[in-house]
């Protein structure tokens, strides 16, 4: 089951982008809290403080209890704008959640046994993970904080799908008319050519189907040339 974290917010009645500016210059986080049946309601949130908890793999698939004023609402992660240049939060989107109302949520998945996997110690592979998270539905009881799946097993050149992952009771998987998507493998790494190497292997060849003439060629060829003058 998921970890449930607090999160400490302050109502902010200041709307726009006027008041979100003013907010992010104080070290606060604009945000909103919807859904569940009531109206919206407009948060901040200490933008440290936030990006400690979001530092956390948990954060993201986890229950938050929203805690603003002398209220309190269980609420989940819908989206995080961030700045494109800055380590900075621009605003956070938080859904309410209801305890008999079904949530769709990204999960993480945890690969294990990775270093020891049959691919990897005796074949010389690497890893690829084709997918590092899988959206789930559940009951907001029933939501996981991460899947598992074993690789140890896997070989060079074999993948696992999406129908290969173990899903708690209460939990569905939202691909279901795509099971067979593959989320990872392991395979041998292409050897990277480097552009002055590739251009001595190409030379190599041409001189080794007579296209490139050698250096002893080209003295015959030069001593043939006076011959034809005397």
């Amino acid at each position: 089951m998921a970890e449930k974290l607090d999160l400490v917010a302050e109502v902010r009645e200041d709307q726009g982008k006027g008041a979100s500016r003013r907010l992010r210059r104080e070290g606060k986080v604009p945000a909103i809290l919807y859904g569940g049946g009531r109206p919206p309601r407009s948060l901040s949130l200490d933008h440290n403080k936030l990006t400690r908890e979001m530092q956390e793999e948990a954060f993201y698939s986890s229950i938050l209890t929203i805690k603003a004023g002398d209220r309190t609402q269980p609420a989940i992660i819908k989206d995080v704008q961030r700045h494109p240049s800055k380590p900075q939060i621009l605003h956070i989107d938080l859904q309410r959640v209801l305890a008999d109302e079904k949530i769709r949520m990204n999960v993480p998945i945890h690969y294990l046994n990775e270093d020891i996997a049959i691919g990897v110690k005796q074949g010389g592979g690497v890893v690829s993970r084709l997918m590092t998270d899988v959206e789930v539905t559940c009951l907001p009881a029933d939501l996981p904080e991460y899947l598992e799946i074993d690789i140890a097993d896997l070989d060079v050149d074999d993948m696992l799908y999406l129908s290969n992952l173990e899903v708690p009771e209460g939990v569905e998987l939202t691909h279901t008319e795509d099971r067979d998507q593959p989320i990872v493998s392991i395979h041998i790494p292409k050897k990277i050519v480097e552009p002055e190497e590739e251009e001595e292997l190409a030379a190599a060849a041409e001189a080794e189907a007579g296209e490139v003439p050698t250096a002893g060629d080209e003295e015959k060829g030069e001593d043939k040339d006076k011959d034809t003058e005397d």
